[in-house]
């Protein structure tokens, strides 16, 4: 077999549960490329499982506890045949010249002795990549070498990793209305509860992470001074729409927008009540 058509000594892993409408995209994206490619399913009480071992990955059953714990898992304990880890969501694909990167540079990412590689999204929504209102580019840490990366925070996890880390310039293709706006709104209804659990609990301040050469960790310095200010979900619509020029992206950009600001007002207003429940709970002993 020639070098070109050997598949890359990585295990692809996709997180699911009830993702039967696009789980069979993210694994077709993987298949051809990849040495192995993984399911790690949360007891999908839909049609996933069949459709992604029809599709032709193994799938791996693994109870819920949380997004890190899941990655954790297959990090740590998981069997799988390679030692990196390419994490990819259900609702994701790899892009072909993010394939053809890997393959290209793969030798020298081992020689290298680095433990992860960071990877921008590219965000589609009615029809389009929606390039200024989604924030592009932001970095996601989803190539890791299994042993030297562990990864926190159960909800818009954060990954740390013991090796220099390094940016590939190949993109993710992300859908996240590929099953719908209602299901989209659901969601983030559940993430902005995590969000305002995580913010109440307070987190140390690490403002000088924003000077880090880690993507990763540059990013988490920037939300933490984000989540501190006031009328932040003004602040992000300002930021995004006219700041970065999301109304070139035309009426999706706007309606992107408007739906990341009605996120991070949940998360405010979530916030503000359970400041205001523990308040009470704590004046009523």
């Amino acid at each position: 077999m020639s070098l070109v058509t050997e598949k890359l000594p990585i295990t692809v892993v996709i997180l699911t549960k009830n993702e039967e409408m696009v789980v069979a995209r993210a694994i077709e994206s993987a298949l051809n490329d990849y040495a192995e490619v993984i399911v790690l399913d949360s007891f999908s009480d839909d049609n996933t499982v069949n459709i992604a071992r029809q599709a032709g990955a193994a799938v791996i059953q693994e109870p819920f506890k949380g997004y890190a714990s899941q990655r954790n898992f297959a990090l740590k304990d998981m069997p799988k045949s390679n030692e990196w880890i390419f994490f990819l969501d259900a609702d994701e694909m790899i892009s072909e010249p993010l394939t053809a990167e890997l393959r290209r540079d793969f030798a020298q990412i081992k020689s290298g002795n680095f433990g992860m590689g960071y990877v921008r999204r590219k965000d589609f929504f009615m029809g389009r990549w929606i390039r200024r209102s989604s924030g592009y580019p932001t970095w996601f840490g989803r190539l890791c070498h299994a042993s030297s990366v562990r990864v926190e925070r159960e909800i818009n996890e954060e990954y740390r990793c013991d090796r220099p880390v390094m940016r590939l310039s190949g993109h993710l293709l992300h859908y996240p209305f590929a099953k719908g706006v209602s299901y989209w709104m659901e969601r983030h209804n559940r993430y902005s509860t995590a969000e305002a659990v995580e913010k109440i609990r307070g987190v140390k301040s690490g403002y000088g992470l924003i000077f880090s050469h880690d993507p990763g960790l540059r990013r988490k310095g920037l939300k933490q001074i984000y989540m501190r200010l006031p009328f932040r979900p003004l602040i992000g619509f300002l930021y995004l729409y006219f700041f970065r020029g999301g109304f070139l992206d035309g009426k999706a950009g706007l309606r992107f927008a408007l739906l990341r600001t009605f996120y991070e007002l949940l998360i405010s207003i979530k916030y503000d009540e359970m400041v205001a429940e523990r308040s009470e709970a704590e004046n009523r002993k």
